[in-house]
Formats: C-alpha cells, structure tokens, sequence
C-alpha cells in the first residue's frame, strides 16, 4: 500500500487467525472502554426521551462532585476516576508493544510538540466556536439537553481537577478511537470508508447521553479528526485540539455560568 507524504494508511489486513485474534482484542478494549460508554449513552438517551418533558428541561452533568460536602474524599475520587479511565490507553499501549510498536505509531508521542500544538490549537479555534453555536441550536430546537460541564464544589482543586479531567477524555479518546481503531480495522480488513464511520459513529454514540444534538456534532467531529489524523499521520495535534476544547467547556463554564444569558444552565 503506496502512502503519499503526510499521510497514514491503515494497516495491512493480517492472515485469519490473526485476524480473529485482533477482532476479540478490539471488542476487549471498546468494551472496557469507550464502547461500554457508547451503550450507557444509548440508555440514557432512550431514559431521557421517554421522561415526561422536553430534552432541554432535562441536564447532562459531566465533572460533579463524588463525596458533597467533603473535599478531601471528593478530591481522592476524582483523581481515582480519571487515573483509572487511562487503564485503557496503557493497555492499547502495551497491545502494540507486543507488535514491537508503541503509542508512537499512532503519532502519540513528543516527537513533533510544537507542530502538534500548533495544529491542535488551530482545530480546537474553528470546532470550538461552530460547536457552541451548533449546540445551542440544538438546544432551542429541542434535540439536546442542557449540558453542564462541571457542577464541582468551590475548593482549590476544582480548576486542575477539570483541566486533568479535559485531557484525560482527550487522551482515551483520539488514541483509541481514531489511531488504535483504524489501526485495529484496516488490520482486519476494513476498507478506508468503512473505518472512517466506525470510528466517527463510535464517538457520536458515547456522547449521545447529551441529545441528538451531541451525537449528530461528535459524528461530524469524527469525520474530520480522521481525515486529520491520515494526513498527519499523528494522534498528537487530536489530543491537543480535544483538550482545548473541553478545557474551555469545563472551565469556561465554571467562570460564565449564570454569568452570561447566552450559555444554558439549568
């Protein structure tokens, strides 16, 4: 398979023993990970939109407090929760060292920083501003939920708690569902099309817990952080860009929240 400069291929499909073996390991990882995530969304949803009311009388909450009135106990959890969401990453990790590769190979590494920064940041500038405008769109036409970031106490930790939370999500989510996923599904054959919306769907479903809205948003992000990746051939500037991203969602509504009358609250 020629590979133009810039680009990544997917990888070669494998023999079908090997083939078989990659399929379960893939199923293994989604179903600890994102996968599991992508189920608990659709449930959510389906409770949502069977509850008396609208969608956009009803809140998704994302960073809230585990232990109220106790922060101490609150900042153990917090810290717990987001160290054992990376599981899966180490276990990606050490799946591709087995191959005598590594997190490297999806461009996940700090090779090229300053390429990835700039990269990141400029993405996170364009899907950053379309995606507040397409959410409370979605949100006054009914297909969403009012989203709120954070609903953390006002202690010392709570701002890096959210950034450590905004770059853990980031993390999980472009190395496993953009470089291990269309590593795993141009292994087993996939063609670049059909790789391309399995991950894309894949993102949509796990923030479906949001409304329509967050799913039909995240699906179109997912188109293009995979053109992105297979031009740069790196997970790198994806993880940067994510992380912007929810670190202004996160923090940003920590500071504006009831503040300005055009961010939804509940």
């Amino acid at each position: 398979m020629q590979v133009e400069a810039g680009q990544v291929a997917d990888s070669l499909p494998c023999e079908r023993s090997d083939r078989r073996i990659l399929r379960d390991e893939t199923l293994l990882v989604l179903g600890l990970s994102l996968g599991a995530s992508g189920v608990s969304a659709l449930i959510s949803f389906v409770g949502s939109v069977t509850k008396p009311g609208g969608l956009k009388d009803q809140a998704a909450t994302l960073n809230a407090s585990a232990a109220p009135g106790r922060p101490w106990l609150d900042l153990a959890w917090q810290l717990f929760g987001i160290a054992t969401a990376l599981v899966p990453v180490a276990l990606v990790a050490h799946f591709l060292l087995r191959e005598r590769e590594g997190l490297r190979t999806l461009g996940f590494d700090r090779t090229k920083p300053w390429p990835d920064l700039g990269r990141g940041a400029a993405i996170a500038a364009v899907i950053g501003s379309t995606g507040i405008a397409f959410y409370i769109a979605a949100r006054s036409l009914g297909f969403n939920l009012t989203v709120v970031p954070e609903a953390l106490p006002d202690v010392w930790w709570k701002y890096p708690v959210l950034i450590l939370s905004a770059i853990q999500n980031a993390v999980v989510e472009e190395v496993i569902v953009v470089g291990y996923l269309l590593r795993r599904l141009g292994q087993l054959g996939w063609s670049p099309g059909a790789s391309l919306m399995a991950s894309s769907v894949l993102r949509g479903s796990y923030h479906l817990y949001q409304g329509i809205g967050g799913f039909i948003g995240n699906v179109v992000m997912g188109v293009v952080f995979v053109h992105l990746y297979r031009r740069w051939g790196r997970v790198g500037p994806l993880v940067v860009a994510h992380s912007l991203l929810d670190i202004g969602a996160f923090v940003g509504y920590a500071l504006l929240a009831g503040k300005v009358p055009w961010l939804p609250t509940p």
